[in-house]
């Protein structure tokens, strides 16, 4: 298991995956990350944490949750790390179900001149697609009060019910309403297969622009960012 990365190309930065107390949720039908918990989480964060180098003053933070879900411990020494580091822009995840944690955070870091950036896992605007079949949790069809609280935006490809009309809505969508976006390429785990056709589909016709276009991070394995 990597915890640390450094990414080099588009939003240049360092990115760390730490534990948390685990996802509360846990009923994303693609998702095994809420594994991701022991009981030595918050020295296994400081260890982690003791990588960040400040490099390209933006720090991005995931973890098998929400940045609520983060321990106190763990929190506090983000914000004591960011100020001795020069870290101007901080980066975390947040479930929509959490979104009214969101200012309180974004507050306490602009205290110290320290933005704070929300990225959702989106995974579709199609609500069909998003509930029913990946039961994301995420029960309106109001892309208005999903934007309002979000920076940037995760959106999933290669998934059974899914087409690529889908998947260009998304992409187009999701460079309007959000500052950023990332693609992630479906990756099998125990509850869900991944569609190949479609994600060949996708390489295809959209590899290339993703590829091209500085407001997309796109994954083509779950590891690209370096960590995983």
């Amino acid at each position: 298991m990597q915890r640390y990365g450094l990414i080099n190309q588009k939003q240049k930065r360092e990115i760390v995956l730490l534990q948390g107390k685990g996802c509360a949720y846990k009923q994303c039908r693609f998702c095994d990350y809420y594994f991701d918990v022991s009981e030595k989480s918050i020295e296994l964060n400081a260890e982690i944490l003791g990588k960040v180098q400040g490099i390209y003053g933006i720090l991005e933070v995931i973890n098998s949750g929400s940045f609520n879900e983060l321990f106190p411990q763990t929190m506090n020494h983000i914000f004591a790390l960011v100020q001795e580091k020069q870290i101007h822009t901080l980066i975390f995840e947040c479930h929509y179900l959490y979104r009214r944690f969101i200012p309180k955070l974004k507050e306490r870091f602009a205290k110290i001149g320290v933005k704070v950036k929300i990225k959702v896992g989106l995974e579709s605007f199609d609500y069909d697609l998003r509930e029913k079949v990946l039961q994301k949790g995420i029960r309106t069809k109001d892309i208005n009060k999903i934007v309002s609280y979000f920076d940037y935006a995760n959106f999933l490809v290669g998934i059974d019910g899914q087409n690529i009309e889908m998947i260009s809505q998304d992409i187009m969508l999701g460079l309007k309403h959000f500052e950023r976006i990332c693609i992630n390429i479906m990756c099998d785990n125990s509850k869900m297969k991944a569609n190949q056709k479609l994600i060949e589909e996708f390489k295809r016709i959209y590899q290339d622009f993703c590829t091209r276009e500085e407001r997309i991070d796109l994954l083509l394995e779950n590891t690209d960012f370096g960590v995983g």
